[in-house]
């Protein structure tokens, strides 16, 4: 059997030589590229690539971008991103006129949606340039959908409050210790806002995340939608939990308009708030974006003591099209972002605590790499298993349960006409 390093070389020597040509068939979801594709290394060949994120994210892929066309001089990577939300309207409309990026970083939130309609190629065609054995089989199963594996994971990640130790020493409060009651966590969060007067809010309302709700519905035993594709939830739920925020949106949490003022950046980024909560690997772009000094992680609120809310995400994944002219060098360069140790150095925990063993073994868990790790160490007692496969549209769901929250913290919707909408919108989207 291999070792991570040893067939991670055996792969590299497959790539360039003549001694492992793949005649790939035209199978579904291997694209019209790859039915007649064998990998030539010496073929000059362009890969566009695409992610979202801050520039933070940028500098750090292009580092790995310079490295991997070192290693493969043959191969060159058009790179370009942006934010989350733009993302992901910009896949729409070229999964609508068959113009997927060659590989692009994905998202287990759209797994069904980009799969079963054949846009995304099924990376066992390609198996002889991507190292599967480093993965955990749970976390390889992130990407997989009916037993054909269909993108990898960089990393994962549990839901986490960040704090801004700085704003809050300045603030003259004791830091949120986590992992308290919602309405004890509320309560912290107003003793910042009323200390700084208004300067600096505690923190931005938790209702207005869709993990907020997984949280509370997985500390019940639910989830957010079932193995049939249908809600987890009803209506009922959902206005309860947009309702629970309203203390805190009454003058506790930051005003939704000063965010709209900083977008793209967070509260949190924008220094505008103490705290806030996100996905663990959000650590050093939250640095980044905010210039603090330090950041802590401390575990989310919990209102149900001893329930397993959290669970490891390995949402961020990478894929690659169907439709790639180029899928053997597609694959090499999925491989070296989701197992080189490169990747490992360069990215440290920024894109998740490394899901494969030799991505693991090329990051130096030190600093914010430690932190990460030392956080996700804290709260494996409340890490239980993962949820369903994501059903078909959840990305949109997501995006329209943000906007909803924003409009509730803008004044312009009601909780009530919030979840109308919410509910409507699901309808149609989950047919």
């Amino acid at each position: 059997m291999f070792t991570p390093r040893s067939r991670r070389a055996m792969l590299a020597a497959a790539a360039m030589t003549g001694a492992a040509l793949l005649a790939l068939t035209g199978c579904a979801g291997a694209g019209a590229g790859a039915e007649e594709a064998a990998y030539d290394p010496d073929e000059k060949v362009t890969l566009n690539f695409t992610w979202w994120g801050n520039d933070d994210r940028a500098t750090r892929y292009q580092e790995l971008i310079a490295a991997f066309e070192e290693e493969h001089p043959n191969i060159t990577i058009d790179g370009t991103f942006t934010d989350f939300p733009s993302y992901w309207e910009k896949r729409k409309t070229e999964a609508a006129g068959g113009g997927l990026p060659d590989v692009f970083q994905f998202s287990d939130s759209y797994l069904r949606e980009y799969a079963e309609p054949g846009l995304l190629l099924d990376l066992e065609t390609v198996s002889d340039y991507i190292d599967f054995d480093a993965f955990d089989e749970g976390l390889r199963a992130t990407g997989a959908l009916e037993g054909t594996q269909y993108s990898l994971p960089t990393g994962y990640s549990a839901w986490a409050v960040f704090l801004n130790d700085g704003l809050i020493e300045q603030a003259g409060v004791e830091p949120y210790e986590g992992g308290t009651s919602s309405e004890e966590y509320t309560a912290w969060m107003k003793s910042v806002t009323d200390a700084t007067g208004g300067a600096v809010f505690g923190g931005t309302d938790m209702t207005q995340r869709i993990q907020t709700f997984e949280n509370v519905l997985r500390a019940q035993g639910k989830n957010l939608y079932t193995d049939e594709g249908e809600l987890g939830f009803t209506e009922d739920e959902l206005r309860d939990f947009w309702e629970s925020g309203a203390e805190a949106r009454d003058g506790v949490t930051v005003p939704q308009q000063r965010l709209e003022e900083i977008a793209p950046k967070s509260g949190f980024g924008g220094n505008l708030t103490a705290s806030e909560a996100s996905w663990s690997n959000f650590l050093g772009a939250y640095l980044g974006d905010s210039g603090a000094a330090s950041v802590t992680l401390v575990a989310p609120p919990l209102d149900e003591p001893g329930a397993k809310d959290l669970y490891r995400q390995a949402g961020l994944q990478v894929a690659i099209s169907a439709d790639t002219e180029h899928p053997e060098a597609a694959a090499l360069w999925l491989d070296f972002i989701v197992n080189s140790e490169q990747a490992g150095e360069i990215f440290g925990t920024t894109l998740g605590f490394p899901a494969s063993e030799t991505k693991l073994a090329g990051t130096t868990l030190e600093g914010i790499d430690k932190q990460v790790a030392d956080y996700l160490d804290s709260v494996a007692d409340r890490l239980g298993d993962a949820p369903p496969v994501p059903v078909v549209g959840y990305g949109s769901l997501e995006q329209t349960f943000w906007d909803l929250g924003k409009s509730i913290g803008l004044g312009a919707l009601t909780v009530d006409d919030a979840v109308q909408q919410f509910f409507t919108e699901a309808e149609v989207i989950l047919g």
